[in-house]
């Protein structure tokens, strides 16, 4: 995670400080319906400083975000070993490897997206 976050440092982008309107310090949510048989719906807590907590569809850990203007670079950290079913891993690995492959990010209103092959919504949580 280190080296992914200094070689971003070398390419201009530095972690969590560039992007003055991206939601450091709050909490957004997937814009999704929770599984069958489950209430839980993933979400991410992003410090000040772009370090992330993760809450999965089963997993959960942590990452770190580094923001360039609309330019987005994410990097998963270390992963709990939960009880997943061998569908909720499968979601939840699909989503990391969604949100790792995603290049740019914009946001409008409380709703923030991030763009790579695939795009992923995200609430703001701002009650």
């Amino acid at each position: 995670m280190a080296v992914a976050i200094l070689l971003g440092v070398g390419c201009g982008l530095t972690p969590a400080q560039a992007g003055e309107q991206f939601p450091f310090g709050l909490e957004m949510t997937l814009d999704a319906s929770p599984q069958p048989g489950s209430k839980r719906i993933p979400n991410l807590e992003i410090g000040d400083r772009g370090e992330v907590r993760l809450e999965l569809w089963c997993k959960g850990g942590v990452g770190q975000f580094s923001v360039a203007g609309n330019t987005v670079i994410f990097v998963p950290g270390a992963m709990d070993n939960r009880s997943c079913t061998t569908v909720q891993g499968q979601m939840d690995d699909a989503l990391l490897a969604e949100l790792t492959d995603a290049t740019t990010w914009a946001r409008k209103g409380d709703y923030v997206t991030f763009k790579g092959r695939t795009t992923l919504r995200f609430h703001l949580n701002t009650n």
